[in-house]
């Protein structure tokens, strides 16, 4: 998981294309099958939605994880604004075309997901000197999650907007993320009374 100040300093090491599809990944929740399965027309940029519509995963296409997944995901405008900006320097940006394509095979297929974790973002994260975490495209889910759950969003809107089947899915991350606030505030006040 990364805090929000993480999220912004791995944010500044990226390139465009990888800091819009962290932008999209961070803010949404979506599953990494979902993020490198859209095509530029899910993207409604007047709405400010996404459609998901498919999933992708090992090279294979089908439908979503479950029902819920597939109801529209609002994009906020300065992640609007970091796709249009992407799509403006991408070789393939037809309506048709996958967000976030993979070069290597002319824009015929996704990118890969672990190579872009592996080759881009993890090097990244070490120059942003976040250390100390292994960081995956579900980590990015459960960073929204807790981030959510610390603002005090209710869990039926929280349930909406990371697309769980069941509130019972986010009573659990919000569980754990209660469990890290109060782990982050014992070690916060340990280390006060050690410093004297």
């Amino acid at each position: 998981m990364l805090t929000p100040g993480e999220f912004h300093a791995l944010l500044m090491e990226l390139p465009v294309r990888e800091q819009a599809v962290v932008m999209l990944a961070g803010s949404t929740g979506l599953r990494r099958s979902e993020l490198f399965a859209l095509r530029w027309n899910d993207v409604n940029f007047f709405t400010l939605e996404i459609s998901v519509t498919r999933s992708c995963v090992r090279g294979r296409f089908g439908d979503c994880k479950t029902e819920a997944s597939s109801k529209p995901v609002p994009l906020h405008g300065s992640v609007s604004a970091a796709l249009i900006e992407w799509r403006k320097k991408s070789p393939y940006n037809a309506d048709s075309d996958f967000l976030f394509p993979s070069l290597r095979l002319n824009g015929t297929a996704p990118l890969t997901p672990d190579m872009v974790l592996k080759k881009i973002i993890r090097p990244a994260l070490v120059r942003a000197e976040v250390t100390g975490k292994v960081i995956g495209w579900h980590s990015f889910r459960h960073s929204l999650a807790t981030n959510l759950r610390s603002m005090g969003v209710d869990v039926k809107v929280a349930q909406e907007l990371l697309r769980h089947a069941n509130s019972r899915i986010t009573m659990d991350l919000y569980t754990r993320a209660v469990s890290a606030d109060k782990r982050l505030a014992s070690g916060r006040q340990m280390d006060m009374l050690m410093a004297g």
